[in-house]
């Protein structure tokens, strides 16, 4: 029982839980083939296009499309809205797992062989520190906006910073030539 349990999921844990282990082994594979680098990027288009989305959902409608808002009394998940916010959040969710083992394969491959242990410690130290950021700011927008809409864009700007500041890091340090890829990786 437990067997048949574990191999498709509780019955009560939501579906993001098994969008997300899915595609983390899917990530792996991405990592292995096109390199950590192109991961994480190709990860941060799909939150910024999901974050975008979400800012379109309202109860009444979808982007520019009107739909049917939701009913008093129906079900959770009833209405077109609500279905269309809860796939958002399945990719969302499908994407935080190989965005997070890829930036720790990049962080692998750009600390020097000598001091990797201090890099990773670095990295689990400044994400903590700055964990408090993004709901601060969120938190300072949508009371300055009067909008959780507002609010949440700042999401998309924090994602864009993160490409830009990505894309001009060079996954193999000079001098290094890839020592620490695996066979068939990529930059």
């Amino acid at each position: 029982m437990r067997q048949a349990i574990a191999s498709r999921g509780s019955p009560d844990s939501p579906r993001c839980c098994s969008s997300g282990r899915r595609c983390c082994g899917l990530g792996g594979k991405l990592d292995d083939r096109y390199g950590p680098k192109r991961v994480i990027l190709g990860s941060l288009v799909i939150l910024i296009v999901s974050a975008a989305a979400i800012l379109t959902i309202d109860p009444d409608r979808i982007g520019l499309m009107p739909v049917t808002p939701p009913a008093p009394g129906e079900g959770l998940f009833a209405s077109a809205a609500e279905r269309a916010y809860l796939a958002v959040g399945l990719l969302i969710g499908a994407v935080a797992g190989p965005v997070q083992a890829a930036a720790r394969s990049l962080l692998a491959r750009l600390a020097p062989a000598d001091r990797v242990t201090q890099f990773f410690g670095l990295f689990a130290l400044s994400g903590k520190i700055t964990s408090f950021a993004g709901p601060l700011l969120v938190g300072i927008v949508t009371a300055a906006t009067a909008s959780q809409k507002a609010g949440m864009a700042v999401l998309i700007a924090f994602f864009v910073t993160g490409a830009l500041v990505l894309a001009r890091v060079n996954p193999s340090p000079p001098g290094e030539g890839g020592r620490r890829r695996r066979r068939g990786g990529a930059d």
